[in-house]
């Protein structure tokens, strides 16, 4: 122990300061002083020895100094005030730690050698070792209990508030801070909680003040910090016992006194109740319904009545559901710390119902092991069947007709899956094997030892006893978590016109994959945290789009749908959602996705992500660099005639209360629809309307079964007539509707005008475009001449590439003007020889806004056809961008372009020669059969492709001209 000098301050009985502690103590004149002269002398606040008395003034033993005490720094000093000199001085002293007085045992220091504050020799203790896990286990309990009795005990709530505070730093105190918290909480805690029991039992005041200080002085004098942890684990234990005593004794006597009240306020209400019943009987006569229906009322009960009985049930089942979380997990120690957290809240505060909130959410996300209890046990694995692919073959078959590249590529992902999950299964039961094994080697190995050495070492058989054994059981159930994380989902991404089946296409890799479906739709969603959930520090927080999906879908490895993410909402002040999805859709990161709400790691790797969005264009670089792209560009007639067929046309028989027999649409009627009425890549259009034959059709049935009477099949007249008999004639009804009877049934077609009108003219090109929606179709680009100062005019809502498309077009033009037969000569511009004219140049849909640099060839026909009088058949569609050189460089969208053109029956298409891959591998072989497409390299192999060989009068072979530096 180190030595050393200090003054020595005797405290008065029964007070004892503990290290960590504070107060504040009256001191006589003298000892004022003295600390006075010590603070005056000293540069800093100067350190005394506090040592109490072992036993108070009163006794009839002569007063002694205990053995230890406290090394104070003095904090404050105040002095009497002028006007009332008798006051004593006040010290506020510091605890900072164990002391013990250096005596010698003939010579005791007593009290009043130590009243003039001299300096004495003391010792400090060692340094504390570390106490042992059960001591402190078994202090945090009862110092826990202690806490939990003050908090229901006390009145104030502020005070409660501090022993939650207080409880809260205990449950995360170590090992080596259990000494000094003890300290702490037998100085703070005792003296207060003395107090009050003095104030209920004012006659054993004096018998809990001599406990507690010798318990206090039993403290003081334990430097050992195992000895000290039970010594304070014993207040705590003791401290409680009388708490809970007293507060029964009093709820005891507050219940005598007030049942008599509680009686006489119910005879009253039941009094009012009987004359109010009594009345009504006498009013109406109906006493005998009353009394039933009051009994019946009575003895019938809700599932929305408040019940205690259904309060604990839910608590035992979030418990229950807390319980079986994987041991160790960082959902599990979670649930268990608010767990705890709400057990010491009180029910109404605010507080815990956000505590039960959170751990309701916690616990209703499937994690690993409550996965494999709930769904996976309940429900067959179809991917574990033999016929799985051939049944998700099916599947997508009957779902979606077409597709047949989208539908391989599913397959293919169903394939890996399959595989992965059966090596992963493979890969568990070697492990298990494995571990078998070594365990049997070990067990057979340690046998052998037990029989060799039995005699000669008796201890090593304890020893191997308590090693011990690897669990098999133990091994197979992480290697099963492990290979399940290894089975990954990838993240495709469908890209389509609205009404392409992207939905659909997810719903039916679901139904193959026998996982639940979610959809989330993202259209609109402006701020982060719906992504991510809010912090639990807002008011109503909750968690994100992503968590509520995977509490629906119960299982880990559902099939998420991420609808319409071009839509979502750009960077603001709430932040970014878009960049909020990086983490959910990146499969190196989505394992340990963090919820602002959950705040634990969320295994998001076995989920299959599907996003659909109708354009890239908005789509961030980052995000569409995680998403594996998937075109759906549209139908074709003949695809949405057979969709229509298997698809449309049942569904809303069924919707609008009809069947086959009702009614039947022949194949002319049907194409009809899809080509008069609709002008689409999807099928949407296309239900609409069918969805009005078959409701016109269903007012008829209604009309026929209301006025008529049996219904019988007399005849056929181009399919079948149903006639019902009637006393004034017969009334019949054609459930075959043809094509004739369409326009009166839908009104006039919406698209014949344009194709009527679609005709030969000069000046006039037809180009192939995309739409905004990602339809294709054809425009026409219409030039005039007009009188001018050989300027050209653009009008019709262009862009600037397409501005630039257009001046690209006519340089062109007026360089090869001479080799045309336009003008005579080389120097003559063909604007402005032989009058000054100008070229007006529009695309109609004047209000929609149109750019990109595809129109290049089809501006460059135009021209020609404006200046030269030529015309390119109506039946011709063109795109391509142009160079100056007179290139024909490849674009994009050549399946939307192609499948626009066809619908528009276009039979001829000019392309240039580097798109010829796009429509080898993207347009389906009937349309190419159908359509005859060209593809060219230059302008003019464009031209005479357009306008036909040997139409246009070339003067001579013009030489393409490459410039080398």
């Amino acid at each position: 122990m180190a030595s050393s000098k200090l003054p020595v301050l005797v405290l008065p009985h029964p007070l004892i300061l503990l290290p960590t502690s504070r107060f504040t103590v009256p001191v006589s004149q003298s000892i004022g002083e003295a600390i006075l002269a010590l603070i005056d002398e000293s540069d800093a606040l100067p350190v005394l020895a506090a040592v109490p008395l072992v036993n108070p003034p009163y006794d009839d033993k002569s007063t002694v100094l205990s053995e230890w005490g406290t090394a104070a720094r003095v904090l404050r000093m105040v002095r009497p005030p002028v006007r009332n000199p008798r006051q004593p001085y006040l010290v506020s002293l510091h605890g900072l730690t164990r002391i013990r007085l250096v005596t010698a045992s003939d010579n005791p220091l007593s009290p009043e050698r130590a009243a003039d504050l001299s300096l004495h020799e003391i010792e400090y203790p060692p340094t504390e070792r570390i106490p042992s896990k059960e001591t402190v286990d078994k202090f945090r309990h009862s110092a826990l209990r202690l806490l939990d009795r003050l908090a229901r005990d006390s009145t104030q709530h502020a005070r409660k508030e501090n022993y939650h505070k207080i409880a809260s730093m205990l449950e995360d105190i170590t090992s080596s801070r259990a000494p000094w918290m003890a300290d702490v909480l037998v100085g703070s805690i005792d003296g207060e909680y003395a107090d009050k029991l003095g104030a209920l039992l004012s006659s054993q005041q004096l018998l809990l003040y001599v406990i507690h200080g010798t318990l206090l002085t039993a403290i003081l004098s334990t430097p050992d910090t195992e000895a000290r942890l039970k010594l304070a684990t014993d207040i705590f234990l003791k401290q409680t016992s009388i708490s809970e005593v007293s507060k029964k004794i009093a709820t005891a006597v507050d219940e005598s006194l007030s049942k008599q009240q509680k009686e006489f306020f119910l005879r009253q209400q039941l009094a009012a109740i009987t004359r109010e019943l009594q009345a009504l009987t006498r009013s109406n006569g109906t006493s005998s319904s009353i009394s039933s229906s009051t009994s019946s009322d009575t003895s019938s009960s809700s599932e929305l009545d408040d019940d205690e009985q259904h309060e604990a049930d839910d608590m035992a089942d979030l418990k229950r559901r807390i319980e079986a979380m994987e041991v160790g997990s960082e959902e599990r120690k979670m649930g268990v710390r608010e767990w705890r957290r709400l057990k010491r809240i009180p029910q109404g505060s605010v507080e815990h119902g956000v505590i039960r909130s959170y751990l309701e959410w916690l616990s209703s996300i499937p994690w690993p092991n409550t996965t494999s209890l709930h769904s996976e046990a309940q429900s067959p694995q179809p991917i574990k069947d033999k016929s799985f692919l051939a049944a998700a073959r099916v599947q997508l078959d009957a779902d979606h007709f077409g597709l047949e590249k989208i539908k391989k590529r599913l397959i293919e992902y169903l394939a890996v899956v399959r595989l992965k999950q059966l090596n992963a299964e493979r890969d568990t039961r070697e492990e298990e094997a494995r571990r078998q094994s070594e365990a049997k080697v070990i067990e057979a190995k340690d046998n052998a030892t037990e029989d060799k050495d039995n005699s000669v070492v008796p201890t090593d058989k304890n020893k191997q006893q308590q090693t011990p054994k690897p669990s098999p059981a133990s091994g197979p159930a992480k290697a099963g978590r492990l290979g399940k994380k290894g089975v990954k989902g990838p993240i495709l991404l469908f890209v389509g016109p609205p009404g392409t089946g992207k939905t659909s296409l997810g719903q039916s890799i679901a139904k193959a994959l026998g996982r639940p479906f979610q959809r989330i739709s993202l259209g609109g969603v402006r701020d982060e945290a719906e992504i991510r959930g809010h912090r639990r520090t807002y008011v109503a927080s909750g968690p994100g789009l992503i968590v509520q999906a995977l509490r629906k879908g119960g299982r880990l490895d559902a099939v998420m749908l991420l609808d319409e993410i071009d839509k979502i909402g750009q960077s603001n002040f709430h932040g970014d959602p878009g960049a909020a999805l990086l983490e959910v859709l990146d499969p190196e990161q989505n394992h340990t996705f963090n919820d602002h709400y959950i705040n634990v790691p969320i295994d998001l790797s076995q989920i299959l992500f599907i996003c659909t969005a109708n354009s890239l264009e908005t789509i961030s670089a980052p995000l569409l660099d995680r998403c594996e792209i998937i075109q759906l560009s549209g139908y074709t007639y003949d695809e949405k005639m057979h969709i229509a067929r298997r698809f449309l046309l049942p569904k809303q028989l069924q919707a609008n209360g009809l069947d086959e027999s009702h009614i039947t649409v022949t194949e002319p009627a049907l194409l009809h629809i899809a080509t008069g009425y609709t002008r689409e890549a999807g099928v949407r259009s296309l239900e609409r309307a069918i969805g009005s034959v078959v409701r016109y059709k269903a007012v008829e049935w209604a009309e026929f079964m209301d006025e008529g009477g049996a219904a019988r099949e007399v005849g056929q007249d181009a399919g079948a007539v149903v006639v019902a008999d009637k006393e004034n004639g017969k009334r019949a009804y054609r459930r075959v509707v043809e094509e004739h009877e369409i326009e009166k049934i839908l009104g006039i077609a919406r698209w014949d005008g344009d194709e009527r009108e679609r005709e030969e003219r000069r000046g006039v090109v037809y180009g192939l475009v995309v739409m905004g929606q990602g339809e294709g179709g054809i425009l026409p680009v219409e030039t005039i001449v007009v009188p001018g100062s050989g300027r050209v005019k653009l009008t019709g809502s262009l862009g600037d590439v397409i501005k630039e498309s257009a001046e690209l077009a006519l340089s062109w033009v007026k360089t090869h003007a001479y080799d045309l037969c336009i003008t005579n000569t080389r120097a003559q511009d063909p604007l402005k020889v032989p009058e000054l004219i100008d070229i007006h140049l529009h695309l109609p849909s004047g209000a929609q806004k149109k750019d990109g640099p595809s129109a290049g060839v089809a501006m460059t026909c135009a021209f020609v056809s404006l200046l030269t009088g030529a015309c390119v058949p109506s039946n011709i569609a063109m795109t391509g961008e142009i160079t100056l050189r007179g290139r024909v460089t490849p674009v994009g969208g050549i399946k939307e372009k192609v499948l626009g053109a066809h619908r528009a029956q276009i039979t001829k298409v000019i392309l240039p020669w580097a798109n010829r891959k796009d429509v080898e591998h993207d347009v389906a072989l009937e349309i190419r059969n159908e359509m005859e497409f060209v593809f060219v390299r230059t302008v003019r192999e464009a031209l005479e492709a357009a306008f036909g060989k040997n139409t246009l009068g070339w003067r001579r072979e013009a030489l393409l001209m490459e410039s080398r530096l």
